[in-house]
């Protein structure tokens, strides 16, 4: 209205209802949709449960196939795996294939190897279904077909694990607590190895699976024996190879002498990138390359460092080499150790006196061939480790003998 201020157009107008007049309606807002609230929620968890259970099943599909395609691989190469059942669960979060009663017929030795196991457990992660993780239940037996076991492992854990599309593996691992190995069956079976622990890795590092791969492979051992490969495993050891294999051409199944005829053939090599084994009183390190020869024989260097020289040489051995050039002097032959008890028939302890001075002049000797230096602190002796012609050297000392590799 004219003469009106702003501030009292603002105001509220404060005249009272005109009698008759119907009072005002209070305008009320629209309840909360509280319905809406709780089937949102809902809907959601339904619709990933339903998207989780349709990934699970894609996820098994794969890994069921992966694992398929993983024995199908294994039997081209004359490895035939079977089991008594099989069954598949692990839903909602992995993917688990049981095999009871796990067999395996090894076909490309002659004669063909049967290997059994209890049970194995093959497990994938649903976002990882071509990573495989197997749990095998020992005892593992090792026999030739309808003969008593040569062999029998055992272990408190074991685990397998492959990555990568049948038929080109990208890794491989295995890993075993507490692993025994044993000749033969039952309590009268020799022990050929026993461990805390045991673990080996491997993977390609250049190439491919199919095209001239590169493969890094370490082995750890703790608290290892294994008296029957060498005397100086006899007291526990503590041991890291890192090795580098170049010269195949793929990987695809074929028998292990093949593969090494195929790494001689194309000029490859055994690269030990580093070696660690540990006693109690000694410690060996160490690299190096070796070759393989025509005749399947490796050949090369490998550079070793020796702490407890004083120790180690007693375990070369050289007592049977003693009494072996007895036995030969002496026409002895058909006994164990005849030369050396004939020493002892001749005077009582001349063989122990021998054996002690043969050591301390070895050691002696040894450490003239060697270089002075250190290990961790230690004083230490570094050596030639000579491969050539199936012998072993330490040296010019001749201390062991390898197979040839086919």
């Amino acid at each position: 209205m004219a003469g009106e201020s702003p501030l009292s157009m603002m105001q509220t107008d404060r005249r009272p209802p005109q009698r008759g007049a119907a009072p005002p309606v209070a305008v009320r807002s629209r309840p909360p949709r509280r319905l809406w609230a709780f089937l949102g929620p809902v809907a959601a968890i339904i619709v990933v449960a339903g998207g989780w259970s349709a990934l699970w099943y894609y996820a098994a599909n794969v890994a069921d196939r992966t694992l398929a395609g993983w024995v199908a691989r294994e039997a081209a190469g004359g490895r035939i795996y079977t089991c008594r059942s099989e069954g598949i669960s692990g839903f909602p979060f992995r993917i688990q294939t049981h095999c009871t009663e796990a067999a395996a017929t090894l076909n490309t030795i002659q004669p063909p190897l049967a290997v059994a196991a209890q049970d194995i457990t093959f497990t994938a992660g649903v976002l990882h279904p071509t990573r495989l993780v197997g749990d095998i239940t020992g005892p593992l037996t090792v026999a030739a077909p309808g003969q008593p076991p040569s062999f029998t492992a055992n272990w408190s854990s074991a685990e397998i694990s492959v990555s990568g599309l049948p038929p080109e593996p990208d890794a491989l691992s295995v890993t075993l607590a507490k692993p025994q190995l044993d000749r033969g069956a039952g309590t009268g079976a020799a022990t050929l190895f026993a461990a805390d622990a045991a673990d080996f890795q491997a993977r390609i590092v250049e190439g491919s699976a199919n095209n001239h791969p590169v493969i890094d492979a370490v082995l750890h051992l703790a608290s290892a024996t294994a008296p029957a490969l060498h005397s100086a495993l006899a007291k526990p050891v503590q041991g890291d190879v890192e090795v580098v294999l170049r010269g195949f051409n793929d990987l695809a199944p074929k028998p292990f002498a093949a593969r090494f005829r195929e790494l001689q053939a194309s000029g490859g090599s055994i690269a030990v990138k580093s070696l660690r084994i540990e006693r109690s009183d000694a410690t060996v390190v160490g690299s190096g390359t070796l070759t393989v020869k025509p005749d399947g024989k490796l050949d090369g260097v490998i550079t070793v460092a020796i702490s407890g020289i004083d120790s180690i040489v007693p375990d070369l051995g050289i007592d049977k080499m003693i009494g072996q050039g007895i036995d030969k002097l002496a026409g002895i032959s058909g006994q164990s150790g005849g030369g050396l008890a004939a020493l002892d028939r001749l005077m009582p302890g001349l063989s122990g006196v021998v054996s002690a001075g043969a050591n301390a002049s070895l050691i002696d000797d040894l450490k003239k061939m060697g270089q002075p230096t250190e290990i961790d602190g230690k004083p230490a002796t570094a050596l030639p480790l000579r491969f050539a012609d199936g012998a072993v050297y330490l040296g010019m000392i001749r201390i062991g003998d390898v197979p040839a590799l086919f």
